[in-house]
């Protein structure tokens, strides 16, 4: 984690900040307030807080991961180096500002599904940027929302393009149950009621609903109870879920709904810097 963290603020940094350099003596002292500029969740603050300490400038933190933030509330003040603190500002507040953004997303998207299914999950995909997974990941954690994979060892999930090449349902969870530990959830993609039929009496953990429209996904659940195969599985569905729908899929009595909106379409979380001499 120190490492990736590192990378992003060096990627901005260059080989130095040249403004600051030219500008700021060493020496000086400066403290300064990072400011939240809109109503949200903040997430991200422990990231922030590393990336300060790497630099060697103290952190005083006044919100929380999680917590919400209201226009013109101080989330974190901080002393040092002024010149260190101009150099990382960019970096932190881009963090703070994209992962707070996710986190008051995911928030709202889970109050709107539990309003329907006090029980539902709501669940991240793995629709992440590319180098900020984890972060992203972590965001949609601190905003109520679950995390889903974060990488592709986290647990077995069997999609469409592994169907196309294996061919059948109960042989590509046969393969994965010999291949896996028992410590892995199995869990496959289908997209008609016969290929949850199968998955269920198969065996594996978790059905994935892909794309399938909301009649359909209720005609499976009704099946899978009729045949005494729901209570061996979670049913997850996903595939087109956002703001002005999530209700609708909460209302079918799925288990988890998992969707790329709460990264893809995030905006995120606008703050400041403020600084003094």
């Amino acid at each position: 984690m120190r490492q990736a963290l590192s990378e992003l603020v060096y990627e901005d940094i260059g080989f130095e900040d040249l403004t600051t350099r030219a500008l700021i003596p060493p020496g000086l002292a400066a403290n300064g307030r990072i400011i939240a500029k809109e109503e949200g969740i903040l997430a991200g603050l422990d990231l922030a807080a590393d990336i300060f300490h790497e630099f060697s400038v103290e952190t005083s933190i006044r919100k929380y991961n999680g917590e919400k933030l209201g226009a013109g509330q101080v989330i974190m003040e901080v002393s040092g180096d002024p010149r260190n603190i101009l150099s990382v500002e960019r970096t932190v507040l881009n963090l703070l500002m994209r992962m707070s953004g996710i986190a008051t997303l995911t928030k709202e998207m889970l109050d709107k599904a539990k309003s329907a299914n006090p029980e539902v999950i709501v669940a991240g995909t793995r629709k992440t940027t590319p180098g900020l997974q984890f972060f992203e990941k972590d965001a949609i954690r601190s905003g109520g929302g679950d995390t889903h994979r974060y990488r592709l060892d986290d647990c077995v999930l069997i999609k469409d393009n592994h169907l196309a090449l294996v061919g059948d349902v109960a042989e590509v969870v046969k393969r994965a149950k010999n291949y896996v530990s028992f410590t892995k959830k199995i869990e496959i993609e289908v997209e008609t009621m016969d290929g949850a039929l199968q998955a269920a009496r198969s065996g594996v953990d978790i059905i994935m609903l892909d794309n399938m429209p909301i009649k359909n996904i209720l005609n499976v659940l009704s099946a899978l109870k009729e045949q005494g195969l729901r209570d061996r599985v979670m049913v997850e569905v996903s595939g087109g879920v956002n703001l002005e729908n999530i209700v609708e899929y909460a209302n079918t009595g799925v288990d988890v709904i998992s969707t790329g909106y709460l990264t893809h379409s995030a905006k995120s979380l606008d703050m400041s810097l403020e600084i003094q001499k």
